[in-house]
């Protein structure tokens, strides 16, 4: 193996996301430093843990300098300390200045307009006055700018009667679109320029939370579609010349258009049932990129589904699983829970990924544990 195998490698983010991560660079014997605001954050007792902001300067670069080469699982993190890294010598992947695009939707969206990659109407607002002052592109999406996560600074602003909850910060009004089904592609890049990327998948969102309740993987869309998805996928990337992982979500309308709504640069919720139905996972993937090793085989197994287990309305404190041992009976099904102690309503506290060879089997079983396997306390 290349010496960089050795390499100690620093997580930004302590979260499910760094745990996979970690999960999968133990099989390349890969060490692991972590840094996390949330002393009892998934990774904490699975690696070398740091208790700090992530948005902090120094607490960043302290940490950074004990790592050869530094990554994220949340992009939420403090860019001038990463580029202060860079200066310094360390390797920082995704690149310091492909996070700080990606984290305000403001300059993400301006990215896609410049390189001429489809993506909804936009109109950059600097406040609530000026979402008022664009009534008229009504009905339209409210996102703040920066640090929107996990469905939080997203709104639906129908008729003027909305306009009152428009967000009073800088963020855009993104025309509604009419779309017919939401998808994603996960797309690698390594330093050397390899590029592989995954089958699109079809994302189905909790009505009220915006959150990803379950997904099928592939998508049941047409071959035109899935290659369109796959050619913007790849370009974003490549565009970007970014060297790691990328999520790239986006809208299939009904006319049978592609249309980008966001991206992440790193693993995501819509990767997750890579770990079992694909040849590489996408953490596997991620580590690979950044450590410039051949990229994996993207192929599937299997028709694939993952049900995320949300905290159940209405349930706050130490958790417990309904419904485990049931769940634990149906063949094809593969557990993973993400070691958060407590749970609250929607919460993200582990997901459930589901093979078969039927379509339709795979969909009953995704529905059976969907309506079977509780997080309450």
């Amino acid at each position: 193996m290349p010496e960089s195998i050795s390499q100690r490698i620093g997580v930004l983010g302590g979260g499910q996301l760094g745990r996979m991560l970690i999960q999968s660079g133990i099989d390349f014997n890969i060490h692991f430093s972590v840094l996390d605001p949330d002393a009892t954050a998934p990774c904490h007792s699975i690696s070398t843990f740091t208790h700090g902001k992530l948005t902090d300067y120094q607490t960043v670069v302290d940490f950074g300098r004990t790592c050869d080469l530094i990554t994220i699982e949340i992009e939420n993190v403090n860019v001038l300390a990463l580029k202060a890294l860079v200066k310094q010598g360390k390797k920082v992947f995704p690149q310091p200045e492909v996070i700080e695009l990606i984290q305000d939707k403001r300059t993400q969206k301006e990215f896609y307009k410049t390189n001429g990659i489809p993506t909804a109407e936009f109109i950059l607002t600097s406040g609530r006055q000026d979402v008022i002052d664009n009534k008229s592109f009504l009905p339209a999406v409210n996102k703040l700018g920066k640090e929107g996560y996990d469905g939080r600074g997203v709104q639906l602003l129908r008729t003027e009667n909305d306009l009152e909850k428009a967000f009073d910060a800088p963020g855009l009004l993104e025309k509604l679109i009419d779309f017919e089904k939401e998808i994603a592609v996960i797309v690698a890049r390594s330093e050397r320029g390899e590029v592989v990327s995954y089958p699109a998948v079809e994302m189905v969102f909790h009505p009220t939370a915006n959150l990803v309740e379950y997904l099928f993987s592939p998508a049941l869309i047409s071959l035109q579609v899935a290659m369109e998805a796959n050619a913007i996928a790849r370009s974003i990337i490549e565009k970007l010349e970014m060297v790691g992982l990328l999520a790239v979500e986006m809208f299939v309308t009904k006319e049978g258009k592609v249309l980008v709504n966001e991206i992440a640069p790193r693993p995501h919720n819509s990767g997750h049932q890579t770990i079992e139905a694909n040849a590489t996972s996408q953490y596997e993937q991620h580590l690979r990129a950044i450590l410039d090793l051949p990229l994996g085989s993207t192929v599937a197994y299997q028709f694939s589904a993952m049900v995320n287990l949300l905290g159940e309305e209405g349930y706050s404190g130490e958790a417990k699983y309904d419904g485990l041992e049931e769940v634990l009976h149906t063949a094809g099904t593969h557990i993973h829970l993400y070691g958060k102690r407590l749970t609250k309503p929607f919460r993200k506290m582990g997901h459930v990924t589901i093979m078969d060879e039927d379509i339709e089997s795979l969909k009953k079983k995704a529905n059976f544990v969907k309506q079977t396997l509780k997080v309450v306390a």
